[in-house]
């Protein structure tokens, strides 16, 4: 049996299992598929303070290796559910593991488009995160898919960054705020093609171009980077029903870190929280473990 069981090997579930070692306790990290998580197919981080470049596998791995040297286990499995008391099973497809505390830190997905080569352009040229990789396209053409506040804002800070940028959206109008939307239709190197949805992306060691297509047909757009802004989708499915989450299924949760389970506790994307960021998901795996440690040692 552990003491702290971590769902997810992301930057948020890492920091949590450094944190928790550190304390002294017998730590297990239980990851479905990619450790890492997200940033890791990142080819470079420029705003993780202490490097002033670095890319997001080896900064990871870095992660994962101090994990392991701490004395950390790592079980690849998918979690299937949770079940509460003061010990707590962790049931995978395969197996189940057992805690006197849970932390979550499965993170949350970008949703794609699901169109051929766009997951193997992922980092050249295809992104989600302005915040992360817009600077690397200073000067540029760009390109924002969506008309939500996420892809409005993301194409207002790009025109400040590009020297050019498109905006595709499958509606009539924008739909986020209209005072952003207003400001956004107001920049003049923005150019919003709406009724339009990517039908093709074109380029195979980095993106090239994108062809789009509304009722004037197809319509090819040459550019150096695509953000996709249509939404994040929060890993927390096999959560339903055994802890609480909000109406878009991220686990609601308090500045601790708790959840509504005795001994359970979120840290990273997964979490209720308006910013989603490496330095944020570090943040919260840092709470989560200390709130995890200060429960156990009251029992």
């Amino acid at each position: 049996m552990y003491d702290i069981i971590v769902i997810g090997c992301g930057p948020a579930g890492m920091t949590a299992a450094i944190y928790a070692l550190r304390a002294g306790k017998k730590v297990l990290i239980i990851e479905k598929e990619n450790i890492g998580g997200q940033i890791s197919s990142s080819p470079l981080v420029e705003n993780y303070p202490g490097y002033i470049g670095i890319s997001g596998a080896e900064l990871t791995g870095n992660m994962y290796d101090q994990v392991i040297n701490l004395g950390g286990d790592i079980e690849l499995e998918e979690v299937t559910s949770i079940k509460g008391g003061k010990i707590k099973e962790v049931i995978c497809e395969n197996t189940s593991f057992k805690a006197k505390a849970v932390i979550i830190a499965t993170g949350a997905r970008y949703r794609l488009l699901g169109l051929p080569n766009e997951v193997e352009l992922i980092g050249n040229g295809i992104h989600f995160c302005v915040a992360c990789d817009g600077a690397f396209y200073k000067d540029k053409i760009a390109c924002v898919i969506g008309g939500g506040n996420s892809a409005i804002v993301n194409a207002m800070t790009l025109s400040d960054i590009c020297k050019k940028v498109y905006v595709i959206q499958n509606l009539s109008d924008l739909t986020g705020e209209k005072l952003l939307g207003d400001k956004l239709k107001k920049k003049d190197n923005v150019e919003i093609y709406y009724n339009s949805v990517v039908k093709e992306i074109i380029g195979e060691d980095e993106l090239k171009a994108i062809v789009i297509n509304n009722v004037c047909g197809d319509i090819k757009i040459d550019t150096d980077a695509m953000f996709i802004s249509i939404g994040l989708v929060p890993q927390s499915k096999f959560l339903d029903g055994i802890v609480d989450l909000n109406d878009y299924k991220y686990i609601s949760s308090d500045n601790s870190c708790t959840t509504s389970m005795d001994g359970v506790f979120v840290a990273g994307d997964v979490k209720d929280k308006k910013i989603r960021q490496l330095t944020t998901a570090v943040n919260d795996g840092t709470i989560a473990a200390l709130s995890a440690i200060d429960y156990l040692d009251k029992e």
